[in-house]
C-alpha cells in the first residue's frame, strides 16, 4: 500500500469516527430546535411514528424498537394517534394474530403539515447560509436518507 493510500484510509477512518461520535447528538439537537421553532401541532415522537408508518405498516414492537421507545410508551403514543384518526390497526389476512399499524389519510395530512411547519423553519435558517453550505447539507441529507433506509431494513440484524 502506498503512503497516499494509507493516508487516505486514515482520513476515511477519522471521518467515520467523527460522524460516529457526533451525528446522533447533532441530529437530535437539530430536530429538537426545529420542532420547537415550527410550533407544530404534533410532537416530534408522533411525527417519527407517522414518518416510519409512511414507509409501510409495522407492528407496535417494531415501531417501539425503531423509535427507541419502551413498548408501553409506544402503545400510549399509538393510542393517541388512533384517537386523532392518524393511524389504524389492521390484521393481515394471512395471519390474524398479527396486528399491523398503518397510516391513515389524516395521518398523512398530519405528517405533511408537520413537514410544512418544520420546512418553513428550516428554510428561514438556510436562507442566510452560503451556497456551499447548502450544497453540503443537501448531500448530507441524501446520505442520511440512505443511512435511515439501511437502518430500517427489516432484514437488518439488530444490535451490535
Amino acid at each position: 500500500m502506498t503512503a497516499a493510500a494509507s493516508n487516505h484510509d486514515g482520513d476515511r477512518a477519522d471521518r467515520i469516527d467523527y460522524v460516529a461520535d457526533h451525528l446522533l447528538l447533532q441530529a437530535g439537537a437539530l430536530v429538537r430546535l426545529l420542532v420547537r421553532e415550527s410550533a407544530s401541532e404534533i410532537t416530534r415522537s408522533e411525527a417519527g411514528v407517522l414518518f416510519t408508518l409512511s414507509r409501510g405498516p409495522r407492528r407496535i414492537t417494531e415501531l417501539a424498537e425503531l423509535e427507541g421507545l419502551a413498548q408501553p410508551t409506544m402503545t400510549a403514543l399509538v393510542k393517541r394517534l388512533e384517537r386523532r384518526g392518524c393511524v389504524q390497526r389492521e390484521r393481515p389476512p394471512d395471519d390474524g394474530r398479527v396486528v399491523l399499524l398503518s397510516l391513515t389519510r389524516a395521518g398523512r395530512a398530519a405528517l405533511e403539515a408537520f413537514r410544512a411547519h418544520v420546512g418553513a423553519a428550516v428554510r428561514a435558517d438556510l436562507d442566510v447560509m452560503a451556497d456551499e453550505q447548502i450544497a453540503a447539507l443537501e448531500a448530507a441529507t441524501r446520505a442520511l436518507g440512505t443511512l435511515v433506509d439501511a437502518l430500517q431494513a427489516p432484514s437488518r440484524p439488530r444490535g451490535i
